[in-house]
């Protein structure tokens, strides 16, 4: 029997699975691997702070990020947004309830009146973001507003006198994005790591 023709037709199948069969390696080490490696260094170098978390310190010790809310129990600090999450980075999430859903009314009713009594003013003068909770329940900004409402009471905890703390509200207050987007907002983190501070 002559084998040749399929002989003939092995070695054209390997030859016509040459290319694509390099393409793909190529591909997957050049974006797969390179891609990431370069992405990753040029991020280390153009933003170092940003690419590592923006973690924030206190004499050595990482507290937190910049970028990540935190719950502070202490009536010594100024309180972030409430949190869907629970404030955790690997579950980070909005709680997806609409305007109209009960349950959120009710939750929102209860926030605002503890809010209110934790800061000894009426319910009517609580900034709605101190009730209500970000999209990805993480956000590390409160408005100055927000930090305005909390200022007696930190001032109090603290023994310090409120134009104090009005002047460390003032100087944490951040400017919209590139002086144009967003609106004036405070890190809450970075207002409690400067009443620390203060002391």
């Amino acid at each position: 029997m002559n084998t040749q023709p399929t002989c003939a037709a092995s070695i054209d199948d390997r030859q016509s699975l040459r290319a694509p069969s390099l393409y793909a390696v190529v591909c997957l080490l050049g974006f797969g691997l390179a891609y990431s490696l370069a992405g990753t260094a040029i991020g280390r170098v153009a933003f170092p702070a940003q690419a590592t978390g923006s973690i924030l310190e206190r004499d050595g010790r990482a507290v937190g990020s910049e970028l990540v809310a935190q719950p502070f129990a202490d009536a010594r600090y100024f309180q972030p947004r409430p949190s869907a999450a629970k404030y955790d980075p690997m579950a980070a999430s909005g709680s997806n309830q609409a305007r109209s859903n009960p349950d959120l009314r009710k939750r929102l009713a209860e926030e605002t009146a503890a809010i209110a009594q934790r800061e000894g003013i009426a319910e009517s003068e609580v900034p709605a973001e101190l009730a209500t909770q970000s999209g990805g329940g993480l956000d590390p900004h409160i408005s100055p507003r927000s930090a305005q409402v909390q200022a007696a009471r930190v001032a109090q905890a603290r023994g310090l006198d409120a134009d104090r703390v009005a002047a460390l509200i003032a100087s944490n207050t951040e400017a919209p994005q590139f002086g144009a987007l967003g609106e004036p907002r405070v890190n809450v983190l970075k207002l409690n790591l400067a009443l620390d501070a203060a002391r």
